[in-house]
């Protein structure tokens, strides 16, 4: 059975006309590319602008972020141990004011040995958690950098309770202004969102 004879209860199929660009058909000019019958992908963004940039070591403003990170935390052992000196010599303190004796005047006193324990306690916790993301800079993601700008806004309000330690609140204020900074920096956002393999 062929395709003329006239007999033949199918026919000669019908010419179709031809489907347009596709696959072995040449592209108009100026019409997107297409494979396989599928529409073209849309341009993906880059994540680290056009060129792909993505850096191989830290930056040094992110080290420096990293440097005075680790200042402030040392600065916070340095408050708790001061507030522990503060709190072994309390009773002492206590004995030569004469506030012995009363019921609210050891009440009040023991209030203050409260106070210097709670603030043990915070300077203790500020630096742990300074040195957390201190050692997460090297692997951390875009987490570490806010957990960094956040920690070192925290930091510039303790420096307020450390003013009178011989200018230490002076100093975290400064170093927590320059972390914030640096953290918020260009190069530092694109060094924590670096592809990690």
């Amino acid at each position: 059975m062929s395709f003329g004879d006239p007999n033949n209860p199918y026919g000669q199929p019908p010419q179709q006309p031809p489907a347009g660009p596709g696959y072995g058909y040449p592209q108009q000019p100026g019409a997107p590319q297409q494979g396989y019958g599928y529409p073209a992908a849309p341009p993906v963004a880059q994540p680290y602008g056009g060129g792909g940039y993505a850096p191989a070591q830290m930056p040094g403003i992110t080290r420096a972020a990293q440097i005075l990170l680790a200042v402030i935390a040392v600065s916070h052992v340095i408050i708790a141990a001061v507030y522990a000196v503060a709190l072994a010599d309390w009773d002492e303190v206590v004995a030569e004011a004469g506030l012995r004796g009363g019921t609210d005047a050891e009440e009040f006193a023991d209030l203050g040995k409260g106070v210097i324990v709670f603030f043990i306690g915070l300077a203790a916790v500020f630096a742990i958690l300074g040195l957390v993301l201190l050692l997460q800079y090297a692997k951390g993601g875009s987490s570490v950098r806010v957990c960094s700008i956040v920690y070192a806004s925290f930091a510039i309000v303790s420096g307020i309770f450390a003013l009178g330690m011989f200018g230490l609140g002076l100093l975290i204020w400064v170093v927590s202004i320059l972390v914030i900074v640096f953290a918020a920096k260009r190069a530092s956002s694109e060094w924590f969102r670096r592809p990690r393999y």
